[in-house]
């Protein structure tokens, strides 16, 4: 099979078109013929030497694919050869073939291509990880996402409007607020002609926030800290403006605040079936009536991978980036 290789860490330059042996679902696993294969941030930093694969997993970049079961291992009963599916996998997706444990495979919601599908497994168990499970929010409740234009961002606000809550988020230009409170967002935040916390806690009656999804860090953690409503939880999902911070942690205690955070990768199977589990029957629905689709921000055949971290890393995108694979 033909996928990306990765001989050294750095740019995106690095990157090169390679050719291997087809890879043997093992128990409990499937073989996936990928038809796409969504790009994430956590590829980016897996590239430049900052997010090894955890034990076990394939050295590959990719995190989420769509496309034909192509073959099962033993216990795998749920899934057949030919079905369409979309797989939150381990590792190994940036390729013409990948093997992941069934239980993260998730059919392909009914009027989706493999190419939009490709963009919903990563985002969307990460924000249900965190947003539903880790926060609790509920319906009726106040949601802030930063980086709304990007893919964690664009899904945790159709998800969270769709389910009954009120959505805030912050994104860097006009254009990109505009997109987000199109995909339900109440209010949009530029964050570089606007303080967010003023904003959103005078839309709020100066009451403030039940649920802060944070992929910033740096200051944001302290002014999230300022937004948060009493009894709010605070959830932190990567820290692209730095982790070590100075923080007064008085209003953490009279507001009787949590904070927490998780990555997803090196969570257990069961874990991640779970999370699979939820998404099936609360959120899939949604999509298939349309009430909820993957924002795409654009697409690129493997072959140019490149363009497509320089995209990623440029932070101009509104939604997901996907490669698209020519898998004859």
């Amino acid at each position: 099979m033909r996928y990306i290789d990765l001989p050294e860490h750095g740019g995106p330059e690095v990157m090169k078109m390679a050719e291997g042996e087809k890879p043997e679902p093992t128990e409990g696993e499937v073989l996936i013929r990928v038809a796409a294969a969504g790009v994430n941030r956590p590829d980016v930093f897996q590239r430049m030497g900052s997010y090894p694969p955890p034990p076990g997993a394939s050295p590959i970049m990719g995190l989420e694919v769509a496309g034909e079961v192509a073959g099962l291992g033993e216990g795998a009963e749920r899934w057949k050869v030919g079905d369409r599916v979309c797989a939150l996998a381990n590792g190994g997706g940036y390729a013409e073939y990948v093997c992941v444990p069934a239980s993260q495979c998730l059919p392909v919601p009914e009027g989706l291509s493999m190419t939009e599908a490709a963009a919903l497994p990563e985002t969307f168990f990460t924000v249900w990880s965190n947003v539903f499970d880790r926060a609790g929010l509920q319906p009726g409740e106040t949601l802030l996402v930063h980086g709304g234009s990007s893919g964690i961002g664009t899904t945790a606000i159709q998800i969270a409007t769709a389910l009954g809550s009120r959505v805030f988020t912050t994104a860097g230009s006009d254009e990109k607020c505009a997109a987000c409170e199109k995909l339900g967002a109440e209010k949009a935040v530029n964050y570089k002609s606007e303080d967010f916390v003023e904003v959103v806690r005078e839309a709020t009656g100066d009451r403030g926030v039940d649920v802060v999804l944070d992929m910033v860090g740096g200051d944001y953690v302290d002014r999230n800290i300022q937004v948060a409503a009493r009894d709010g939880r605070i959830v932190n999902i990567a820290f692209l403006q730095g982790a070590r911070v100075q923080v007064n942690m008085l209003p953490v205690m009279l507001k009787r605040l949590t904070l927490t955070g998780s990555t997803l990768r090196p969570q257990p199977a069961a874990a991640k079936a779970a999370i699979a589990g939820a998404l099936e029957s609360r959120v899939w629905p949604l999509i298939a009536t349309g009430e909820i689709r993957p924002a795409l921000a654009a697409t690129f055949p493997m072959e140019e991978v490149v363009d497509a971290h320089q995209l990623m890393e440029s932070g101009t995108h509104i939604g997901k980036i996907v490669l698209t694979v020519d898998n004859q």
